[in-house]
């Protein structure tokens, strides 16, 4: 579905990095976008391009979901919300638990009773694959129990858990999208807790020993970025019989196996340095996206080839290499 609708669509975390991808598709299609962001870790200049790439049918509020007044502010007007606004790091919430519940809890909930006072008609929440635990049973069936490692993922699980709450008892209708370890161009190699891609993009591109904690044998269900934008296109727009869905692609790869494929697009060869696991990580990880398909006609494209080549022209250009 395509062309305007009625209404803004309002994007949390939208200056982030699949936040901006969302309203860049959003924009794209002739909508009204506003961007809620408290640029902790968003881009500045990737809100401000997508303001004015559009003939002013995208505009940009500053603020702290977690704040009092903020959620309410940006919520008027607004049709649709697409929650992405987190801090999205396992280690991060190891050492600084009060900030993840912050900004994951305490911000979900201002944006669910928001959007909620505000006759909001859907919220689609950003989830996590991260809720699942290290239980070893693959695929990840959205019916598993949730059993979170870290105060990240316990964070992810509360606010997927208020969603269903709001849903059933405010009428307010909300899907939850676990998404799993999304990659692509914006991703930030620069925070201390940038992820796998990125950091191992970086890396190469600098003639440096990537560093892989473990043995590189866990493995992940690598999703490119323009999935899960289509994924969250199609739960703001179509019925939800259900209220949670894996978004990923349906397949995994070990840590070692990414870093060989970065190595060929590179075209280097070097060795990578092993240090020990992280605290709070899962070994294996890959979904069962059934459900995605049959309610969202959610059809990914599962060539991670192709998303690792388009990721690393794009780092290409922002290192200058």
């Amino acid at each position: 579905m395509s062309g305007s609708t009625d209404g803004i669509h309002l994007v949390t975390g939208g200056a982030g990095f699949i936040g901006s991808h969302i309203a860049e598709r959003l924009l794209a299609e002739g909508e009204r976008v506003r961007i809620l962001d408290d640029f902790s870790t968003g881009s500045r200049e990737t809100a401000a391009w997508l303001a004015a790439s559009r003939n002013g049918r995208g505009e940009v509020v500053e603020g702290d979901i977690a704040a009092p007044g903020v959620c309410e502010r940006a919520m008027r007007g607004v049709r649709f919300v697409f929650h992405e606004a987190a801090l999205a790091s396992v280690p991060r919430s190891l050492e600084r638990p009060e900030e993840t519940n912050r900004a994951n809890v305490t911000g979900t909930l201002n944006v669910l009773l928001a959007a909620r006072d505000a006759g909001v008609e859907r919220v689609v929440y950003a989830g996590s694959s991260s809720v699942y635990g290290d239980n070893p049973t693959l695929p990840k069936e959205e019916s598993m129990p949730a059993a979170p490692l870290s105060p990240y993922a316990l964070s992810k699980y509360v606010g997927e858990e208020y969603a269903r709450l709001f849903r059933e008892h405010f009428g307010l209708s909300t899907v939850t999208l676990r998404y799993f370890n999304v990659f692509g161009p914006r991703q930030d190699p620069d925070s201390p807790y940038a992820a796998v891609i990125p950091i191992f993009t970086r890396a190469l591109l600098e003639g440096r020993s990537p560093v892989v904690h473990g043995d590189g044998g866990q493995t992940r269900d690598f999703t490119y970025v323009t999935n899960v934008v289509a994924a969250n296109l199609a739960a703001a727009r179509r019925p939800v019989p259900r209220g949670v869905y894996n978004i990923a692609c349906g397949g995994r790869i070990s840590l070692l196996e990414l870093l060989d494929n970065l190595q060929e697009i590179l075209g280097t060869r070097i060795p990578p340095t092993h240090v020990g696991p992280r605290a709070g990580d899962v070994r294996d990880s890959m979904a069962d996206i059934s459900r995605a398909r049959e309610d969202l006609g959610y059809e990914p494209d599962g060539e991670i080839r192709a998303g690792l080549v388009a990721t690393v022209a794009y780092f290409r250009k922002r290192l200058g290499s």
